[in-house]
Order: C-alpha cells, then sequence, then structure tokens
C-alpha cells in the first residue's frame, strides 16, 4: 500500500480501532476530492467517485477496498476535534511561509498582507442548532451561521485561509448574540499566539476602525490598513481635512492601468492624534485616493478612496500601500469568498445538517481551495496543458475526469508520490 503524505496525522480518531474500515485520513481525503473535483454534494461521491478506476487508485493509496460513501464522512466527521482540522489548513499556509513561496509578495519586503473579513455560510428557516445566529424581517426568523477569516492575500491573486473563527452564539438562549468584533477579538489572540513573530499587515474594512483594533495592533506589533468612511472617526476625519491643505508637498499623482488610463491622486497626513472612548491616545496616518478611470461607456468616473494606518505615509510608499496594502482587501472577497459560493465549491451549501461536520466540510474546502490555486497558477501542468484550462472551472473538470478515467497501477502512483519536483507560480 502507497502510504497518502501525513496531512491528517496530528487528528485524534475517535472511533474504535476495532470498527474501523476507513482510515482517518482517507475519509479527509475523499472530503478534499469532492470540493477540488467542485461535486458541489455529497451525494455526487455515490454517483461519481465509488467506481471504475477512481476505486482502484483510492485503494492503492490507502489499502481498502471501496471510495467511502458521502454518508460515511458525515458520520465519522461529526466527533473530530475541529481545532485540529483547523491545525492541518493553518499548517498548509504556515509551509509556504516557511519555505519562502510567498516571499515575492511581501509588502516592503517585510509584511505579509492579511485580510480579515466575514461571509455566511449556511442558512436555515429553521433553528439548526443552539448556536444559529439570527434574523428576523418581516417577522420571519432566519437562522445562519457566519465565519470570520483571515487569509493570506497576494498581489497574484492568492488568496489562502490562515486561520477562520466560527461567528455563534453560546447557546440559543444568548441575551446578545456573537458578531464579527467579537470574533476579530478570538480570532487576532489566536493568530499572534501561533504566528507570533509573523510580520503582519492587516488590511481590512471600516467596521473595525476604532481604539480597540489599533490597541490590539499596536500591542501585536501589526500594521493596519482599515477603510475609513466620511462618517467615521469624526475627529480624525476633521483633523484630517483641516491639515491636508496645510501639507500641499502631500500630494502624489499616479498613472496606471492600460494606455496609463487610470489616474489615482493621493493625499496624506501623518501624526493625527485620536483619544478612543476608553481615553487611550492613538496616533493614525489618513490615506485618501480620487481613482479617474473611463466606465464601459468611455465615460470617466471617479471614485473615492480612504484608509486609516499606522504606517507613516510618504511619497515612496503612497502608491503600494493604498494598492497593495489597502484595496487588495477586495481580494478575500473576489478571490475567496465569491470564489467558493459561486465558482464552483457551493460554499452555501449545507454539506451536512451536524454543526461539527459542518465546520469539518468548511476546512476541507479550504484546503481543495489552497490546492486548487497552486495548480492554477503553477508551471505544473504547462507543458501537458500549454494552452492553460481557461477558467478555474476547467481545472476541476479535468482533474474529476482525470481521476475518474486514468488507470494508474500502484507502482505508478509510487513512483509518482516520490518524484521530487519544483514548481513556480504565475507572478502576474
Amino acid at each position: 500500500m502507497v502510504v497518502f503524505p501525513p496531512l491528517f496525522a496530528p487528528v485524534t480518531d475517535p472511533r474504535d480501532p476495532q470498527k474501523i474500515y476507513y482510515p482517518l485520513a482517507s475519509l479527509a481525503f475523499a472530503g478534499v476530492l469532492m470540493f477540488l473535483f467542485q461535486l458541489q454534494a455529497r451525494r455526487q461521491i455515490g454517483l461519481l467517485l465509488r467506481n471504475g478506476p477512481s476505486v482502484g487508485k483510492f485503494q492503492a493509496l490507502f489499502g481498502v477496498e471501496r471510495f467511502p460513501h458521502g454518508d460515511t464522512l458525515e458520520a465519522a466527521f461529526s466527533n473530530l476535534e475541529t481545532d485540529q482540522i483547523q491545525a492541518v489548513v493553518t499548517a498548509m499556509t504556515e509551509t509556504l511561509l516557511r519555505k519562502k513561496v510567498l516571499y515575492s509578495y511581501r509588502f516592503g519586503g517585510i509584511y505579509f498582507i492579511v485580510a480579515i473579513d466575514g461571509t455566511g455560510t449556511i442558512r436555515f428557516r429553521r433553528r439548526h442548532c443552539p448556536h444559529c445566529l439570527t434574523r428576523t424581517r418581516n417577522g420571519k426568523t432566519l437562522y445562519y451561521h457566519p465565519v470570520l477569516e483571515a487569509k493570506l492575500v497576494t498581489s497574484n491573486g492568492f488568496a489562502f485561509s490562515l486561520m477562520t473563527e466560527f461567528i455563534e452564539n453560546p447557546g440559543d438562549q444568548a441575551t446578545r448574540q456573537d458578531c464579527e468584533l467579537k470574533a476579530f477579538y478570538r480570532l487576532a489572540e489566536r493568530l499572534k499566539r501561533r504566528f507570533p513573530r509573523l510580520p503582519i499587515l492587516l488590511s481590512m474594512d471600516g467596521l473595525f476602525a476604532g481604539g480597540p483594533t489599533f490597541s490590539l495592533c499596536q500591542g501585536y506589533g501589526w500594521k493596519f490598513m482599515i477603510v475609513l468612511k466620511d462618517d467615521d472617526l469624526p475627529s480624525v476625519n476633521q483633523e484630517f481635512h483641516a491639515l491636508s491643505p496645510l501639507q500641499p508637498e502631500n500630494r502624489f499623482i499616479w498613472h496606471t492601468g492600460r494606455g496609463a488610463q487610470i489616474q489615482q491622486v493621493f493625499r496624506w497626513v501623518d501624526d493625527i492624534a485620536y483619544v478612543d472612548s476608553q481615553k487611550k491616545e492613538h496616533v493614525l496616518s489618513v490615506i485618501e485616493c480620487l481613482e479617474t478611470k473611463p466606465d464601459p461607456e468611455g465615460q470617466k468616473k471617479t471614485t473615492k478612496f480612504k484608509w486609516v494606518t499606522n504606517c507613516q505615509v510618504s511619497g515612496q510608499n503612497i502608491v503600494p500601500l493604498s494598492n497593495e496594502g489597502g484595496r487588495i482587501r477586495w481580494k478575500i472577497e473576489n478571490e475567496g469568498f465569491n470564489v467558493q459560493k459561486k465558482g464552483g465549491y457551493a460554499l452555501e451549501h449545507a454539506y451536512t445538517n451536524h454543526p461539527n461536520s459542518a465546520k469539518v466540510f468548511y476546512f476541507l474546502l479550504q484546503i481543495a481551495h489552497l490546492l486548487a490555486q497552486l495548480l492554477y497558477k503553477a508551471d505544473l501542468l504547462k507543458r501537458e496543458f500549454p494552452q492553460g484550462f481557461g477558467s478555474a472551472k476547467n481545472l476541476a473538470f479535468r482533474l474529476l475526469e482525470a481521476w475518474r478515467n486514468a488507470r494508474l497501477a500502484p507502482a505508478d502512483i509510487t513512483a509518482v508520490l516520490q518524484k521530487r519536483f519544483q514548481i513556480r507560480f504565475n507572478s502576474s
């Protein structure tokens, strides 16, 4: 039997060893394949993966005679420690950091950009579990389960899950609901404990613009770029608009895009004093960017962006700080959540009704998405497919058909797993 790399070896299997047919790693691998192939439902496992050459490859990898049923995955995942599965996801992204795969994408050659944002996962019309959040509109109550994600994002489109915090109530009788802000404080503490020396620049939306976030980042040694709306932090906005006309040297115009048709006009003010509601003092900088570019009809349109940061701003770093530190936050939404919801992974599909299994499936989805990004942007398959795949969906289809139809002897699989090779990524 070929031994599958022990990615899930640290995960404790609570099942009776005498009654186990499928090793835990085989079940987790089957779940990852479901997402990697974008099957979008557990029942598709039985329809597409439990017959033909697929079974032979699974047998060679794990020494079992059959590919597991989707219900088997759900039952086994219901008793797993979700923190241990989370650790597997984090360790995969950490491996990319330790191997210096992502070093060229650091901001200023120092900071890794980590975008923080929340999104919904599954929703129900009836209470799903004691931890559901609730929202009532027009007399109808919705029960839902959001998450807060810390994703390591890069300029070429990578969005790797670094850590997840589930936003959930402690019980169905909770007097105050959980929320993104509370989840952020928990997530930040875990992130700092797991990566105590990782240089981080947090990219966040305006929800997090406030004294507690500023103090937390100062204490942890993190930089931040936070969206600043005109009606947020009134004293900071007032100082910015009062001081900016007095500092004409803090102006910069940048042209970018095809044919330099996009104009960005920057202005900034450093050393703005801010005292929060807890009487704590902070020193902040504010950046404003007015971007003018032609719309699809050729008419020029101007959009304003503004951020508050604890970085010292200058003419040398204003463009990367704004475009790579501030606006890159959208990649957690575009390359992260939107892809996972609408790009074939069906993040909002209820793969199970069991709350613990649902979390495990969520983490397996993150693993599959990470692997798919590495495959899609790497040169690993360029020789066989010099024209590429056209889309990530086409890549998933090719992977599914190869797994279902390619016949490989155990010796061939062993040779593939033992082969060492270098992968390079498209940095565009």
